[in-house]
């Protein structure tokens, strides 16, 4: 099989794909219900409707739980992968995990007492 012929198998297989996604969107579009009434028009917000101004400014304690939790979710993912392999890996990877858990408790001891940590 020759280079030319590689691309344009590739090619092929890009233009079926595409068509058999464009045609699922028009089927879908062709075959749903067209009964648009003022409820369905309506901006849906979480179910209930607003009291008040809806554009006011939240709590920023709020990103930086958000924050600190992708923090140590990433780190989880990270660590892992590495619990695994542990027996594999020997002593200069126990060492680097240390300080890779290490750098994260240090930035946990800042967010805590910077009062990140804190309800308010």
């Amino acid at each position: 099989m020759g280079f030319g012929e590689q691309f344009l198998t590739i090619g092929i297989y890009a233009l079926v794909t595409t068509a058999f996604a464009l045609a699922a969107l028009i089927v879908s579009w062709l075959l749903r219900p067209k009964k648009p009434n003022a409820a369905k028009l309506s901006t849906y917000e979480c179910g209930v409707e607003t009291v008040g101004q809806t554009w006011i400014r939240f709590k920023v304690s709020y990103y930086l739980y958000a924050l600190i939790f992708v923090v140590f979710d990433v780190e989880t993912a990270f660590l892992y992968p590495w619990a695994v392999a542990f027996q594999k890996l020997g002593l200069f990877a126990l060492v680097e995990a240390v300080i890779f858990i290490l750098i994260l408790l240090v930035g946990l001891g800042y967010a805590w007492k910077e009062g990140a940590l804190e309800w308010k």
